[in-house]
């Protein structure tokens, strides 16, 4: 009886920490849609939360009828890294307290307009074998930006 006992319990102690260490990682994009006049500077939203002591959160852009691109990576040990495409304008600051990274485009243009994503890692995987750790991909729902040149009207949104 001693041994099931322990069996037991040591098996409720192990299911509980593959629960927390698979149930804790995941990003939030709280706002799906932003519009926005050209020229004002937009923030878009994005929580994370994770059992990881020094995660790296990325940005990604995705125009209409293409396949997500690489913006930017922020770490909370180190300064991360820009795609030189977005260097001029855009920007993320990671929180480890609040536990946000907020993506800020400044001076938005028409040509922004696309869907953003959030997204957590690990995401490591290799050439010569399986996924190191499966399912750890965290993407974020999405965030679109819409855009008014006047008070007129929507000039362009994207939608996916």
């Amino acid at each position: 009886m001693i041994i099931m006992g322990h069996w037991l319990w040591t098996s409720v102690v192990l299911a509980a920490l593959i629960f927390e260490c698979r149930g804790a990682d995941g990003v939030t994009q709280s706002t799906r849609e932003v519009t926005a006049y050209e020229g004002e500077d937009v923030s878009l939203n994005c929580a994370y939360n994770t059992s990881l002591s020094a995660p790296s959160l990325f940005w990604y852009i995705q125009y209409t009828n293409d396949y997500p691109e690489y913006v930017l990576r922020k770490d909370v040990i180190g300064p991360g890294d820009i795609d030189d495409r977005f260097k001029e304008r855009f920007d993320a600051h990671l929180s480890s307290i609040t536990k946000l990274v907020p993506l800020t485009i400044q001076r938005v243009q028409l040509s922004d307009s696309a869907v953003y994503y959030c997204a957590l890692k690990p995401t490591v995987t290799t050439r010569y074998t399986a996924p190191l750790q499966k399912h750890l991909v965290h993407v974020g729902v999405y965030s679109t930006l819409c855009f008014f040149k006047s008070m007129e009207g929507v000039i362009h949104c994207s939608k996916k």
